[in-house]
C-alpha cells in the first residue's frame, strides 16, 4: 500500500534493488561527516565551504598540470558569472589566490594557489589525513584494491546520475 514506507525512505517501488545495502547508507554518512569536517575546518579560517571547494579544484587541476581560468572554477562548482568573481574576489583578497594572465595567450585569466593557501590548506587538512591514513593502513594492499575500484565504480556512478538529471 503505497505510503507504508517508513518515514525518510522512499517506497519500496522507487528505491531501487540496492537502494537499502549497508555501503549505501555508509558512504551517505561518511559525505555527511567529510562535509562536517571541511565546514568545521572553513568556519576555524573564516572561509566559506564554495571558498574551499574552490582552492581543492584549483588544487586538483594545478595538479594535473591545467590551465585554471574563472570560467573551469564556475563550470566545476555550478556557479553563476557573478558568483564565480565574488568568490574569485574573497579567495584574492584572503591572500589565497592571485589572478594571473596565462602566459601565451594574454586575454586568458588564470588562477593560482598561494604559498599561504598551500600551507593553511595542509594545516587544515593533516588531521584529516593522519586519522585516515592510519585507518588506511589496518588494511591490506588487496582489500585496499577492491575498496579503490569499489569507490571510484561509485564517483562514476555520481557523476552519471548527475548527469543524467541534469
Amino acid at each position: 500500500m503505497a505510503g507504508d514506507s517508513a518515514p525518510g525512505t522512499p517506497p519500496s517501488d522507487q528505491a531501487g534493488p540496492q537502494s537499502g545495502h549497508p555501503l549505501l547508507r555508509i558512504l551517505q554518512e561518511f559525505t555527511l561527516e567529510a562535509n562536517r569536517y571541511v565546514d568545521a575546518a572553513g568556519d576555524r579560517k573564516d572561509m566559506h565551504r564554495t571558498d574551499m571547494n574552490a582552492l581543492a579544484v584549483i588544487m586538483r587541476h594545478t595538479a594535473r598540470g591545467n590551465v585554471v581560468t574563472p570560467g573551469l572554477l564556475r563550470k566545476e562548482l555550478n556557479l553563476s558569472s557573478p558568483a564565480t568573481t565574488a568568490l574569485i574576489d574573497r579567495l584574492d583578497s584572503s591572500g589565497h589566490v592571485v589572478r594571473e594572465r596565462h602566459s601565451t595567450d594574454r586575454r586568458q585569466v588564470q588562477l593560482k594557489m598561494t604559498p599561504k593557501a598551500f600551507q593553511e590548506g595542509g594545516a587544515i587538512f593533516a588531521p584529516l589525513a593522519q586519522h585516515m591514513g592510519s585507518a588506511i593502513g589496518r588494511f591490506s594492499e588487496e582489500e585496499l584494491e577492491t575498496v579503490t575500484r569499489f569507490m571510484t565504480a561509485m564517483i562514476e556512478a555520481t557523476v552519471a546520475a548527475r548527469t543524467e538529471s541534469g
